[in-house]
Order: structure tokens, then sequence, then C-alpha cells
């Protein structure tokens, strides 16, 4: 039913191509979560992605009702492609590392915090005032980070129209 999907990049330089581990997990109606694919992969590219998703749906996995990634910009244009009906959702524990890196450091642990309310909100309107409260908080000195949150926030709030007991399968 849900599936995520990342990248995983080392730091070793074994030829001149990038390449990383491509990971697809997925977790079942019970919540039961399971490792569906692991391979490597020419960075994180359409065509990489692809063909992982290409090979599950021939295999016959049935298409997820949720897909949760990063940023990758591969990764999303192989899934509109492979599984157009399936609801993205951005991974949040990704986001808020890309926004926290708009911030110094030493000022991250208010931020991170009112990051993490927006999360954890019991509903998509509360998930909306925790996000209004942080740039509220933020844009005056730090508008790059607020451009951040809000770049991808329909996609941060999918799992807000499943059922309540699905959304950390889903986010």
């Amino acid at each position: 039913m849900y599936v995520w999907l990342d990248g995983i990049h080392f730091n070793m330089r074994l030829e001149e191509d990038r390449l990383c581990t491509l990971v697809v997990m997925g977790a079942l109606a019970d919540g039961t979560k399971e490792p569906i694919a692991v391979e490597d992969g020419y960075r994180e590219s359409t065509e990489s992605w692809s063909s992982i998703l290409r090979d599950l749906k021939s295999r016959r996995m049935r298409t997820p009702l949720v897909v949760t990634g990063d940023g990758a910009l591969g990764f999303w244009a192989a899934a509109r492609e492979i599984w157009p009906e399936t609801r993205g959702q951005r991974c949040w524990v990704h986001k808020i590392a890309n926004v926290l890196d708009k911030r110094p450091k030493r000022l991250q642990a208010k931020a991170k915090s009112l990051l993490h309310e927006a999360m954890n909100a019991p509903t998509k309107a509360a998930c909306i005032e925790a996000m209004n409260d942080f740039e509220k908080e933020f844009d005056t000195k730090y508008p790059k980070a607020v451009k951040c949150l809000r770049k991808d926030e329909e996609a941060l709030m999918t799992s807000y129209d499943f059922p309540a007991q699905q959304w950390t399968h889903s986010a």
C-alpha cells in the first residue's frame, strides 16, 4: 500500500561514475514493512529509478496508494511515468534536513522544534498552522528556509488524505 524510495550515496570513488544504492521499502495494509528492492543505480537518475519501478511492475507488484521520497527529481519523474495514479508524499525527514541547512547550526533548535510540530500535527489544519508559525518566526531573517519548506507544502501533507492510523506508514 505504501512505498518509500531513497538513494544512498557512499563516499568512495570506485570509478568515474557516481553509483548509489537505490532502496525501495514497502508497508502492507497491516503495517508490516518489507524491503522490496535494493539495486545499484547511476546517481538517482530517472532511468535508474524507472528500471527498478518497471521491474517491480513486471513482477506484479500492485500499484501503491502512496509513494514517499525525497526531492530527487529523477525518482519523481520515474514514479509519475510508471505509477501515474499513485499519490506522492514528500519525506518530512529529508525536508526538515533541507530546511535546517538554510539556517546557521547554532540557531537550528527552535526551527527544528517548529518543523517537528508540523510533521507530527494531528490534523492537516494543525500542520498548516505549524508551517505558518514557522514562516512568521523565520521569514524575515531566513526567507530561504521558509521558501524551502513551502516549496513542497502540498506534497508534505498527502498523508492527511488517508486514515490517521496509516500516517506513520506513509510519511
